[in-house]
């Protein structure tokens, strides 16, 4: 059994009956939209047309919201609703991003994940759910796509229908007959910030050859904020400073008191904040231990928290035995891998949000290694102080390293992402923002590496290699700050 919607938009007439059943059969609060009616018109007046969307979850047979959702919050039923438990939900919004269709929204009544969920409880009773119900035109059809004799599987058979972003592979059950495609692809469309009123057309570059025009939308969330970016920045000081110490223990340099003690105490320090960082993030953070009490191994929330606490172990370990004067001795070789894996764990979380096509890279991985080594050798240069200038020199090094590694990653993702519209877009965002590309890349790149340069004439010194850290961690957050907003700029819907 495979429950689903054929949506006819040829007789869809724009009432919004059903969104007002949905919210008043599921309580939908105020601001908030499990259905809804989109509208765009196309052309230039006077030849202009208007045309009606109706949005909601898909039902995804090979649904990504249930892979991320680290407490099974969101599961697939026998007969094909994708539902949801919000008694189990922790609030994290990682189904939001791995959404492609912005299907989810956090009720902000109880503070948990929800979406259309095909009207279960009606489902149950063998009624049809409220929007169908309620539809004056009998543009909502539900049905079961494995009965070749219901409505919905004659309806597909019969006539051209249309799915809402295929390339992305959910295999979606909500099909739409007479569907425009500017209506189903947001990428096609310019909002203008002004709805109903249209003062003046304007086209998309690569999009269509006429004007297309959103009047009429809900509002686009961006789920991750300043939490999720300084997250990635506080894990890289605190992955990089272990990853770089084990690195340059192997190689014979070994300054006991900053590889020995000061490295892993930073990791230990900045991988509790990291995590406290993930915790206060969720929507229900009293509810964060429910991630070990009921896990969805898929999820690489789970998977990243398992990874963060082994290495919290490790650095706890590393910096007991730097004080009872022990160096890490064979605990250097296996910290590497488990400080690169802290590090880079991320990035298979990130291509989890199949939401969101700006994360979808496979430089990613390397790239926050690279930030790592660079965030790890800035903070223990920072820490430097009583450490001898050879020492410093080889953290310039690691730091120049992780720079130029950084960059040569950043600007290789940034050149791939042409092939795609909604990557295009994200990237011209990101490159837009010019006051903080200044401080990523002047500050976090040029300055450090000039600093590095200048060295060979003037001596690793303390006071040449704390500008040269301060600016490259400095750089390193602004950069996360962009990627993050950048990935959230394109709306889904």
């Amino acid at each position: 059994m495979r429950l689903g919607f054929v949506i006819d938009q040829t007789r869809c007439i724009g009432c919004h009956a059903c969104t007002i059943a949905c919210k008043s059969e599921n309580s939908v609060p105020i601001g908030s939209f499990r259905t809804w009616v989109k509208q765009i018109e196309k052309g230039t007046f006077p030849d202009t047309r208007r045309f009606f969307s109706v949005l909601r979850c898909n039902q995804c047979d090979d649904a990504p919201c249930v892979e991320i959702c680290p407490t099974v919050a969101l599961f697939r039923r026998h007969d094909g609703i994708v539902d949801f438990d919000n008694q189990a939900c922790i609030g994290c919004k990682s189904c939001m991003q791995a959404c492609p269709y912005d299907a989810l929204y956090i009720d902000p009544l109880s503070n948990t994940a929800a979406k259309c969920h095909f009207c279960a409880h009606r489902t149950d009773k063998g009624m049809q759910p409220a929007c169908a119900i309620v539809c004056p035109t009998q543009a909502i059809l539900p049905g079961d796509f494995d009965d070749p004799t219901s409505l919905v599987s004659r309806t597909i058979a019969t006539k051209q229908v249309s799915v809402r972003k295929p390339e992305q592979g959910t295999r979606p059950k909500v099909f739409y007959v007479g569907a425009d495609s500017a209506s189903l692809n947001p990428s096609i469309e310019r909002a203008r910030g002004e709805y109903l009123f249209i003062n003046r057309p304007e086209t998309v570059p690569g999009g269509e050859s006429e004007p297309v025009r959103e009047v009429y939308d809900v509002e686009h969330a961006t789920p991750w904020g300043w939490r999720v970016w300084s997250y990635l920045w506080t894990k890289s000081i605190a992955s990089g400073a272990v990853l770089v110490a084990a690195i340059l223990w192997l190689l014979s340099i070994r300054d006991h008191a900053l590889l020995g003690i000061a490295a892993p105490a930073l990791g230990l320090v900045f991988i509790t904040i990291t995590s406290l960082l993930l915790i206060l993030d969720l929507k229900r953070p009293e509810r964060f231990y429910f991630m070990f009490l009921r896990p969805n191994w898929k999820s690489w929330l789970v998977l990243g928290g398992l990874v963060l606490g082994v290495f919290g172990a490790y650095a706890t370990l590393w910096l007991a035995l730097g004080l009872f004067d022990r160096g890490p001795g064979w605990l250097a070789w296996p910290a590497v891998p488990l400080a690169a894996l802290a590090a880079g764990y991320t990035a298979f979380l990130f291509w989890q949000c199949e939401g969101r096509d700006f994360w979808q890279s496979p430089i990613l991985l390397p790239d926050l290694v690279a930030q790592a080594v660079l965030a790890g050798a800035a903070a223990l240069l920072l820490l430097s102080w009583g450490a001898e200038e050879s020492t410093r020199r080889a953290l310039l090094w690691a730091l120049a390293s992780g720079i130029v590694t950084h960059f040569v990653c950043a600007a290789s993702e940034l050149e791939s992402k042409r092939g795609n519209m909604d990557l295009r877009r994200a990237s011209r965002w990101m490159l837009s923002k010019t006051a903080t590309w200044r401080d990523a890349l002047g500050l976090g790149i040029v300055l450090p590496l000039a600093i590095f340069v200048l060295s060979f004439a003037t001596g690793a010194s303390y006071v040449v290699v704390f500008p040269a850290a301060v600016a490259a961690l400095y750089g390193l957050f602004q950069f996360e700050k962009l990627w993050i907003q950048a990935g959230q700029s394109v709306p889904l819907s």
